[in-house]
């Protein structure tokens, strides 16, 4: 058994103005589900499938405002490109953001409703991952997060240090799933988070006591009786185990 990643979820105070933000600046398409839920894919992609991890975007009657533990990085191809991305997410409503980074070769901006993400300069491992490099989470312990989440997926393992870890489909196409020590502990829910999916065949509910055996645990965030089931990782992280798909 073992479980993919599929979305990075992001609560919002208006998901269609959210999602059609995402969707120019990943060059993406948008669908909705229902109300109050906008997707964001490629045009044309038939989901899931380890090449993009996709963009849910869901509206909640009071997202807090906090800083996220889980953000985006974008891929660019050339210091011109980077330029270039950077000009039009702004124009798109994007700011520039101050997340302590100092003077670094990547730009921090903030989406219209205040997530942080950062556009990488152009980076050789990033060259086909497509317009999302990383899916990145801050935390206290990386190896131990890359534990958890190595043996809940069926991704790879290419790199872990004291202060960073990196995984990867086992196809190895998309975006990258990082952990970088922070020194910020959890003390709100994530208003973005992941979401992970059975394959066929599958079982939910066995996934959900493996992912418990592993050190998950149930989660509350006013989910009510949902088709899926909300965990929490080794440091609190949220995160939703989907419905197997048939």
């Amino acid at each position: 058994m073992a479980l993919r990643l599929v979305n990075v979820n992001f609560k919002a105070r208006n998901d269609a103005a959210l999602g059609q933000f995402w969707a120019e600046a990943l060059g993406w398409g948008v669908s909705s589900e229902g109300p109050g839920v906008t997707n964001v894919e490629p045009v044309g992609f038939n989901w899931p499938d380890p090449a993009a991890v996709c963009v849910d975007v869901v509206t909640v009657p009071d997202p807090e405002t906090v800083k996220y533990r889980v953000h985006i990085d974008l891929a660019t191809t050339s210091a011109d490109h980077q330029a270039e991305l950077v000009a039009r997410l702004k124009q798109l409503g994007a700011t520039p953001a101050d997340v302590g980074q100092g003077d670094v070769p990547w730009t921090v901006l903030a989406d219209p409703e205040g997530n942080v993400f950062c556009v990488l300069e152009p980076r050789e491992i990033c060259r086909d991952t497509g317009p999302i490099a990383a899916i990145v989470v801050d935390c206290a312990d990386p190896r131990a997060m890359a534990r958890f989440w190595d043996e809940a997926m069926d991704w790879t393992l290419h790199e872990v240090t004291d202060d960073h870890a990196r995984l990867r489909s086992a196809k190895g196409v998309g975006p990258y799933l990082e952990f970088l020590r922070s020194s910020d502990a959890k003390t709100v829910r994530n208003r973005a988070h992941l979401d992970v999916m059975p394959y066929r065949g599958d079982d939910q509910e066995a996934e959900v006591a493996r992912l418990r055996s592993l050190g998950a645990t149930a989660a509350d965030v006013g989910q009510g009786d949902t088709p899926w089931k909300v965990l929490a990782d080794p440091e609190g992280n949220e995160f939703c185990v989907l419905g197997t798909p048939r």
